[in-house]
């Protein structure tokens, strides 16, 4: 199970760099961002709290002192990655959308594979082993 281990932490590494690389940029470029979030139709109000919020989902995912807070981070995270997707395929800037597609892709590797690698498993993350049975009851149908 060392392939899930490895999943894990590369996924949630990489997931982690790209959320406070996002809330530095929007405390260090927040004007540009302002502008950003006003093409796409969100206020831009929500960007100062939003940067405190990324980096705060990012200290409960990687330090999971409650496994409570730390699922609803990826919750968080997730509804946040679906909402950034939508608004830009909508305003027909695709290019724009490849971070919330590859941050998608990490957030469902590291959901997924978390119960493996860390002590406290989540009640909540269906894990790869039940993933893999469930496909393969579905293709004996």
């Amino acid at each position: 199970m060392m392939i899930y281990i490895y999943a894990y932490w590369i996924s949630t590494t990489l997931l982690s760099l790209l959320y406070l690389t996002s809330a530095g940029m929007y405390v260090l470029k927040t004007d540009w961002v302002k502008q950003q979030f006003n093409e796409l139709g969100y206020p831009s109000y929500l960007v100062i709290p939003l940067s405190f919020c990324k980096a705060l989902a990012v200290c409960f995912i990687l330090s999971r002192f409650n496994v409570t807070l730390s699922d609803f981070a990826y919750a968080a995270m997730t509804l946040h990655l679906i909402l950034a997707f939508g608004a830009h395929v909508g305003i027909k800037k695709s290019k724009d959308a490849l971070p919330a597609l590859i941050g998608l892709l990490l957030i469902t590797v590291s959901f997924t594979t978390q119960n493996f690698v860390r002590n406290l498993p989540s009640p909540n993350s269906v894990g790869v082993d039940e993933i893999i049975n469930l496909s393969r009851g579905m293709n004996h149908e």
